[in-house]
């Protein structure tokens, strides 16, 4: 290990020695660069190539990485003839000629990446390139191919075996608390004092997995109240006046926000190991803790509600075109057809939210009207929010059902609500 990590710090060395700032190029000349990299068998000049490259591109305006894109989609693409040589030479049981295909298969766009990550950091480097990726792809679906590799490699370089929890708490290196602040993506964290009582109230826990290429840059994190009930709104959890409890004294852990941290790794799935993981984490520091929901957000709700479609009634379309909206209990009975019912082509939940608890084995346990009555939860769902329960017996069983048939476990309550 020491040998390997001496080598790497060598060869890095003499990278920087052979480096040297480029003047800005445009486009092609990085796309040059792209080219010459991925002709370069040479590791030290390898090395110059990509850091070129990468320090190069990261000066390009929107358009201009676009452009790139389009050029490495394009003409970084599979060998046609030697793939038609390696199928043509493929016959049954000939595992080595099988292989043969399947490398011959792979499209220059995957090596050229490979190539790119071994400039060190570079890893956070390109999940950021992906990040301008996914902003191109918006206006160009030619580019999904190329975002298909990015999304394979990262499956690779971000699986669960890499992957390090941590407990973050006021001790955490301030530049990483400044980053939780930053990426807090569905309860804002107002300043330093707000993330003082998230992190370091003893009834709070946060916790965040890492990767080792980016140790100072969490990639998801979730956040956790420990209470004595399950709650049925978010500002008993967040507002900085509430009562705090003994750690021992609570019987409910809470996760009331999940945040994934990076645009650039976006498909690749952390939240389902990272819930696992801390919920091993707090049973074995609190055995007294007997119950694990959620307080989840409806983030489409009303723009499935408002799109008027079929599963809703006559009352509940005369409830949306209120003057003040619908009523409290309108918005819950409402939620429940959605998460119910409402339902993507291929049969899964519409609410991404909900996807995501199902998948994992959550049940929908509750829902909650006037449960989140800031500007984002009225714009979203009218205040609604649902209590995903993972209840450990019935977790494998739940995922299963789901995945197989994309049936959704729900209490008798949430059924009687949609019904």
């Amino acid at each position: 290990m020491a040998n390997s990590s001496f080598l790497s710090d060598l060869m890095a060395r003499v990278a920087q020695a052979g480096w040297r700032r480029h003047a800005r190029g445009d486009a092609s000349d990085t796309f040059d660069l792209f080219q010459r990299l991925l002709g370069d068998e040479g590791e030290a000049s390898g090395l110059v190539t990509a850091m070129q490259a990468l320090d190069q591109f990261e000066t390009h305006s929107p358009s201009e990485k676009a452009q790139l894109f389009h050029k490495i989609a394009g003409e970084c693409s599979v060998d046609d003839a030697a793939l038609a040589d390696a199928i043509a030479a493929y016959r049954p049981g000939d595992a080595e000629a099988a292989r043969r295909i399947h490398y011959t298969a792979e499209p220059q766009s995957l090596e050229l990446i490979r190539r790119l990550n071994r400039v060190p950091g570079a890893t956070a480097r390109l999940v950021n390139m992906r990040a301008d990726l996914l902003g191109a792809l918006r206006d160009a679906p030619s580019l999904k191919g190329l975002d298909a590799d990015f999304e394979h490699l990262f499956a690779s370089w971000f699986n669960r075996g890499f992957l390090e929890i941590r407990r973050i708490d006021w001790h955490t290196p301030a530049d990483i608390l400044e980053k939780i602040i930053t990426y807090e993506a569905v309860h804002e964290i107002n300043g330093w004092d707000d993330l003082r009582q998230r992190v370091a109230d003893p009834d709070r826990r946060l916790f965040a997995f890492f990767h080792p290429a980016m140790p100072s840059d969490p990639l998801i994190f979730v956040e956790v109240a420990l209470t004595r009930v399950i709650p049925a709104a978010i500002d008993a959890i967040i507002r900085s006046d509430r009562d705090r409890i003994d750690p021992t004294d609570a019987t409910t852990a809470v996760f009331y926000s999940i945040s994934n941290c990076q645009k650039g790794l976006r498909g690749i799935s952390f939240g389902n190991f990272l819930i696992k993981q801390v919920v091993a984490e707090l049973q074995s520091e609190l055995p007294n803790l007997k119950t694990f929901v959620t307080l989840s957000p409806v983030p489409g709700l009303r723009k499935w509600a408002e799109a008027r479609p079929d599963l809703l009634t006559p009352g509940d379309l005369a409830a949306i075109d209120a003057a003040d909206g619908p009523s409290f209990d309108d918005a819950r009975r409402i939620a429940a057809r959605y998460l119910l019912h409402a339902r993507r082509p291929q049969g899964t939940a519409m609410d991404p939210v909900a996807h995501f608890h199902l998948g994992n084995g959550a049940a929908l346990h509750r829902i909650h009207a006037a449960a989140d009555l800031s500007a984002n939860g009225r714009a979203g769902s009218w205040g609604v929010m649902v209590n995903y329960l993972y209840d450990g017996p019935s977790i494998e069983a739940n995922h299963q059902a789901y995945a197989t048939a994309h049936k959704i476990t729900a209490s008798a309550e949430v059924r009687k609500l949609a019904d």
